[in-house]
């Protein structure tokens, strides 16, 4: 894995390179590379602006906030967010991390989903956000400098990711009709993931 892209750097430890491990392991590539690319994002956007974070937190949760879209984890009743949720809180026990470290990393994979959350109420879960949404939906690209964003694409691919993206939340759609990924495929989400400018330069 690249430790660092553009400038921006990913945290070293036990950590963050157990969550690299897992993700890698159980996420097809597109995937992986995804949830690592949410992560430089978040970073990128934070550094831009002078924002301190945990960027440790952070990794963690951006490497395990979509592995409840596989097979091996999927819940069939609870939202893809929520069951990676308790993912996280059960690999950062294996950890030794405290109790609220834990909450809190379970807490920005939930939040990812929801309303905006502003970063001077919680930084770590607004940077998921930004994260996410500009490598799915390309919300807030024009927020990055253009070199930064053909690194992080040169470095980590797409290989297919918003076709493939796409078909795992229309699935969470069908079969978890209340949940927010439902709600999200039932507006115009779909084609603005299919003409991510990630995918069109």
């Amino acid at each position: 894995m690249l430790t660092e892209v553009a400038g921006v750097r990913v945290p070293v430890g036990r950590a963050a390179e157990a969550a690299r491990s897992v993700c890698e392991e159980y996420a097809d590539e597109a995937l992986y590379h995804h949830c690592v690319r949410s992560y430089f994002f978040g970073a990128a956007w934070a550094r831009a602006r002078g924002f301190d974070f945990d960027r440790e937190l952070f990794f963690v949760s951006a490497l395990l906030h979509d592995l409840a879209l596989v097979p091996p984890f999927d819940s069939h009743t609870l939202p893809f967010e929520e069951a990676s949720g308790h993912l996280a809180r059960v690999f950062t026990a294996g950890l030794g991390w405290p109790t609220e470290r834990r909450d809190r990393a379970a807490e920005l994979i939930v939040l990812h989903m929801r309303g905006d959350v502003a970063p001077d109420v919680d930084m770590e879960s607004r940077l998921l956000q930004v994260g996410t949404s500009a490598d799915v939906s390309g919300t807030g690209l024009e927020a990055f400098d253009p070199a930064f964003k053909d690194a992080l694409v040169a470095a980590y691919p797409r290989l297919g990711f918003a076709e493939s993206f796409v078909r795992l939340f229309q699935n969470q759609a069908e079969r978890k009709p209340g949940c927010a990924a439902a709600g999200l495929v039932a507006g115009k989400w779909a084609e603005r993931t299919a003409s991510n400018p990630l995918d069109h330069n």
